[in-house]
């Protein structure tokens, strides 16, 4: 016994320290070579290594060498903040057939390059690294948590990207329930008429998609229907769905029931969607279990306040989808645009209507919220009516007013270009010195638009016309009640929240659920599906194996010192994470580790100190903070 205490003391002390320089990021700042020297003192450590970019390919390499040596059997990296690469290193650590969980890391980027300098920034460095050493040395090799997953995904929303996650999930072998509370899929898409830059029609693209999905045996789609509750964990969740007749409000383009029923499965209805199915008759409830839910909850255009830029007020002030639909359904034979059955011989377009808006300059919404946020899609969608409206009506005059112009994407530049040897004329504003719409005071036109123009170095310019059209931005669907049930991370626009825009571009903290398109971001069709076949692919990659693995960094109760007075389960924020065990069988806190994210609210709760989060024990952080003390 005690032979085998001393081989595991001495197996504690074999730490590895790999300390970056991110590229001239920490070393333009930290003394790199000084932090590792020093380090190399520290008692457990036996190699301490710099590199340029320990993140790269031989950086890593470098700390698999000195594991697979026999070298050390502890790591600590002292890089960029572990958000970044954390999974990194672990990967690479697990790549050289040791638990990944004998790992730490020590952020002195961030909390140490960034924010100070010279010696200070050395000092702190070598701290922060000394500590993550003393919490290395204590570390366990960790076991992951295995869950059985339900090869099934639930899909939220029908438009395009809801669509194109089911069509993608069923082509893995993996059955999708496709939710969709209106009684049509094709979601805003089916508000258009024609997509750019390519000029392919909206009903094209969504009889290709729903007639995909409707044949497709793996998809069951499920129309007039809401998720309700929720509950469960990644592999293994529970929704309940509720279906309802739809209100007449909600029937789109079709005036009533009996026209509903008079069309064929698949109908395309113009600016409603596709109508799958026949509208049900009944309400009904049940519960659909589920291993991953993939949210496509999309979004819904800015609705421009009463009196903003005349809106409201001035009959001939729409938006830019009010105009779409218009100028689809009023096509015009002659050589100027007919809108509301009036030619309009000169429209003005405003950019920047809901988005991008400004503290102290802009007017909050009924919400008492500003959009600070580009929608990034309003200026080509702008141009694209502008060149169509000058091409195809080239007697109309278009006037766009704009603060900058974001034609981001292939093929969008050119629209850009079209625009401009098409002789439309551009004006350019100052976000505090907006355009002012007003009613003209001659007869020839309703409406004059005023602005101070930077292209002609603030000179006030104005302009009389028949047609102000707003460019509306987007903003998130309300989903307040599905955001408060799943527990689902916002950010401050609103949008859900993803873990990390480039290493978990559509995960959300809460592990099995994932985004697809502009339920996340303004995204242009494009971006929308390609964010939804990343979607698929990542929930392929958690229910292919038929179990899913979690980090094991999760709360554990010690059974003996445990006296069940219920204190953790209390102050726990995830429901059914921490349970109570009957009395009569001996209370006791149980905790489900497929529920619990680790947070570690329940730890200073528990009189007995009984509950502990793995890789985050009590024994370590006492650790690390004497280590931080003696520094």
């Amino acid at each position: 016994m005690a032979s085998d205490s001393k081989q595991e003391t001495q197996r504690h002390e074999r730490v590895g320290v790999y300390i970056c320089h991110c590229g001239g990021n920490i070393s333009d700042h930290v003394d790199v070579a000084r932090v590792a020297e020093e380090v190399g003192k520290i008692p457990g450590v036996v190699v301490a290594h710099t590199n340029m970019f320990m993140c790269s390919d031989p950086g890593q390499q470098l700390i698999q060498e000195d594991i697979q040596s026999g070298k050390v059997d502890r790591v600590v990296v002292a890089s960029c903040a572990p958000s970044l690469h954390e999974l990194t290193f672990r990967n690479a650590i697990k790549r050289a057939d040791m638990s990944p969980y004998l790992y730490e890391h020590a952020n002195i980027r961030e909390q140490v390059s960034w924010v100070h300098a010279g010696e200070k920034a050395t000092r702190k460095a070598a701290t922060l690294v000394a500590a993550a050493v003393a919490k290395a040395r204590n570390l366990e090799p960790l076991t992951p948590i295995r869950v059985d997953a339900r090869r099934h995904a639930t899909v939220i929303g029908g438009g395009v990207a809801g669509l194109r996650a089911a069509l993608d999930l069923s082509r893995r072998g993996i059955a999708v329930t496709l939710v969709e509370k209106t009684p049509f899929l094709g979601g805003q898409v089916a508000k258009l008429d024609r997509l750019g830059p390519t000029g392919e029609t909206a009903e094209a693209i969504l009889r290709q998609l729903s007639e995909a999905a409707l044949n497709n045996p793996q998809i069951e789609i499920c129309t007039c229907t809401q998720v309700i509750r929720s509950e469960g964990y990644v592999g293994n969740f529970k929704l309940t769905l509720s279906r309802r007749p739809p209100e007449r409000s909600s029937q789109g383009a079709v005036a009533d029931r009996q026209a509903f029923e008079a069309l064929a499965p698949a109908s395309y209805v113009p600016f409603a969607g596709v109508l799958p199915e026949a509208l049900p008759s009944a309400a009904r409830e049940w519960v659909q279990e589920t291993g991953v839910v993939v949210f496509a909850t999309g979004f819904q255009p800015y609705a421009p306040q009463e009196g903003e830029y005349g809106y409201l007020k001035q009959p001939d002030v729409i938006t830019l989808p009010e105009l779409i639909r218009r100028m689809a359904e009023e096509a015009s034979s002659g050589r100027r645009l007919a809108v509301g059955g009036r030619e309009i011989r000169r429209v003005a377009f405003i950019h920047c209507v809901g988005s991008r808006q400004i503290p102290g300059i802009h007017d909050p919404g009924p919400d008492g919220r500003l959009n600070e946020y580009c929608s990034r899609t309003c200026c080509s969608a702008t141009l694209q009516a502008a060149v169509r409206i000058r091409e195809t009506y080239p007697d109309t005059q278009v006037f766009e007013f704009y603060r900058d112009i974001r034609t981001y994407g292939r093929g969008q530049e050119e629209v850009y270009d079209r625009a401009s040897k098409a002789n439309v004329i551009f004006f350019r504003f100052e976000p505090e010195a907006p355009p002012v719409v007003e009613r003209a005071g001659g007869k020839d036109f309703p409406l004059r638009v005023r602005v101070n123009d930077t292209l002609t170095f603030g000179e006030e310019l104005s302009a009389e016309v028949d047609l102000v059209v707003l460019a509306v931005g987007m903003e998130p669907s309300p989903i307040v009640d599905l955001v408060e049930a799943m527990k689902l991370p916002v950010g401050v626009d609103r949008f859900l929240q993803e873990v990390h825009p480039k290493l978990r571009p559509v995960e959300v903290a809460n592990t099995g659920i994932l985004l697809a398109g502009t339920c996340q971001a303004p995204m242009e069709v494009g971006e929308a599906c390609a964010a939804a076949q990343a979607a698929a692919a990542k929930a392929t990659s958690l229910l292919v194996k038929g179990y899913v693995e979690l980090d094991p960094f999760v709360a554990e109760v010690r059974a003996e010192l445990c006296t069940g007075h219920g204190a953790c389960a209390e102050v726990c924020p995830i429901e059914g994470a921490i349970t109570l065990t009957a009395a009569d069988q001996g209370r006791k806190a149980r905790v489900n580790p497929a529920l619990c994210t680790g947070c570690g609210i329940c730890v200073p709760e528990c009189p007995e100190k009984a509950i502990e989060v793995k890789g985050w024990t009590l024994k370590q952080y006492e650790e690390m903070v004497d280590a931080i003390v003696a520094a």
